[in-house]
């Protein structure tokens, strides 16, 4: 341990806001010295993303365990071949045109935290509604947070588990205990390699990204092999599934949560994006191909994971090689998943909207240990739930809701901030279609089937204002965050992100 840490503890301040302006120097700060190494006496996370790595973290995170089960419901929403084709296309379209806006919004405001930092700058800065101004931005981070992150975390390493113990057990299925142990085993492991280096962690990302998609290129190919035996399935009437395209679309703003690790985002981000989005679908519209030439509409309907249905009629003795690769895309997009979601809660934190020992950095490794960690305690929280996938079904209309509010940011932000830099400037039109759309998917599945648990859902995201009020605004301080943040600090080596030697 570092002889001067004992000395120089910062003692924390609950939910103390950090200084209004303490982002808006930031953004000034990067934008001036966007391709610099930052040599300030503070501990900050380094820029160690390049274009490969913020490549890795979009394709990694996007292709998890959806591509490989989605494609069912998909088809029996559409109840056509054709037109779910045409879904999985447009849900790439959709996912293009929402990340074109976040290439203006995230080289605009190079901050970290995605959502968060966009809806913060747009909406959060108003000295004339000081207590209305935050709530956007704060209610994105305690619905992230405390449900969308963890919960998707969890979700995703469950497939994994699920997975990575189905070669052992065969049609039996692995008993579930074991599968949850493994789903904790593997968010620790995650966890751990996370907290000890980010250069570990990108790599990670990288190596599974090159081996999900070398597993989607056997399905790819075994279905251009089956298609020239002369095999082919007739579309035939016509619906509407982006919803559950959109799923295994998910992550396509993933980077944006890192921004500040990013170098050159100006250049590095629209790059990364306008490479791994049209990639993803691609092999996702060449993959559905495969199975539809493969499989009967009948036989993909009655399949619970389409993928093992597929490796059982193509690859024989071999099957196993698809279980073993989507646990492999699982735990890669687990990896990524962690990997933003700690950013998310570090800026956050540093804005006052948690506990400011969120946003404390290792000051050995460089990475936003306590973030992680604290994503961790709420990821193995939500797999201990039962029923996490209703409460996923039930979150994912939120998730829209918020999407929609950062496209409307951008929208506000050229009449609000029009001298603000802006290296990247799409046509409006674009967002205010996305916008629309978003509107839409927020709409349908509640017009669609009205139930309770969407009322259920936003009465929680409205419950964050009860803690708003007092910690946030009132600024009311709890002293047992001054026992953490010393707890904290001393064991895990971590100190402010603006701590000054």
């Amino acid at each position: 341990m570092p002889t001067n840490l004992a000395a120089d503890i910062d003692y924390g301040d609950g939910f103390q806001p950090s200084d209004a302006g303490q982002n808006e120097r930031v953004i000034q700060k990067k934008q001036d010295d966007d391709d610099e190494e930052d040599t300030g006496t503070y501990v900050h996370l380094k820029k160690q993303l390049g274009l490969i790595s913020g490549v890795g973290l979009i394709v990694g995170t996007m292709i998890g365990s959806g591509i490989f089960i989605s494609p069912i419901s998909v088809l029996k929403r559409t109840g056509s071949v054709g037109l779910s084709l045409v879904v999985w296309t447009g849900c790439g379209v959709l996912a293009m045109l929402g990340s074109l806006c976040y290439c203006e919004l995230g080289t605009m405001i190079p901050l970290s935290g995605c959502e968060y930092a966009y809806l913060m700058e747009a909406f959060g800065r108003s000295k004339r509604h000081t207590f209305l101004s935050p709530i956007p931005a704060y209610l994105y981070s305690w619905t992230a947070v405390f449900i969308m992150k963890p919960s998707s975390l969890a979700i995703i390493c469950l497939a994994f588990g699920e997975y990575a113990m189905s070669p052992l057990f065969g049609d039996c299925g692995a008993p579930k205990i074991l599968v949850k142990l493994t789903t904790v085993g593997a968010v620790l492991l995650l966890t751990a390699i996370n907290c000890m280096s980010v250069k570990s962690a990108t790599r990670l990302q990288n190596v599974f990204m090159f081996a999900k998609l070398l597993a989607l290129a056997i399905i790819i190919v075994g279905g251009i092999v089956n298609l020239c035996r002369g095999t082919a399935t007739s579309p035939s009437s016509v619906a509407l599934a982006f919803y559950s395209g959109l799923w295994a679309y998910d992550g396509w703003n993933n980077l944006n949560f890192v921004t500040e690790e990013l170098r050159s985002p100006s250049k590095n981000l629209p790059r990364s994006i306008m490479i791994g989005i049209p990639l993803v679908t691609i092999v996702y519209v060449l993959t559905n191909i495969s199975y539809f030439t493969v499989m009967s509409k009948s036989a993909m309907l009655a399949s619970d994971a389409v993928a093992v249905s597929w490796s059982n009629s193509m690859l024989g003795v071999m099957a196993w090689i698809i279980p073993l690769s989507v646990a492999c895309s699982t735990f890669g997009a687990a990896n990524g998943s962690m990997f933003g979601a700690g950013r998310l809660c570090l800026v956050s934190a540093r804005e006052g909207h948690l506990p400011s020992i969120i946003s404390y950095i290792s000051i050995k490794y460089f990475t936003p240990a306590p973030a992680l960690i604290f994503q961790t305690i709420v990821a193995i929280i939500m797999v201990t739930i039962s029923d996490i996938e209703a409460l996923i079904d039930f979150f994912s209309f939120t998730a829209w809701v918020f999407y929609g509010a950062t496209f409307t940011a951008l929208i506000v932000m050229r009449w609000t901030r029009p001298d603000m830099e802006r290296p990247i400037k799409i046509p409006l039109v674009i967002a205010v279609v996305v916008t629309l759309i978003s509107i839409y998917l927020v709409i349908a599945p509640i017009v669609d089937d009205p139930q309770l648990g969407y009322l259920y859902a936003a009465l929680i995201v409205f419950a964050g204002i009860l803690f708003y009020v007092p910690f946030v605004y009132f600024k009311i301080h709890l002293h047992i965050f001054d026992k953490i943040t010393v707890f904290m600090q001393v064991y895990l080596e971590v100190a402010p992100g603006e701590h000054t030697d």
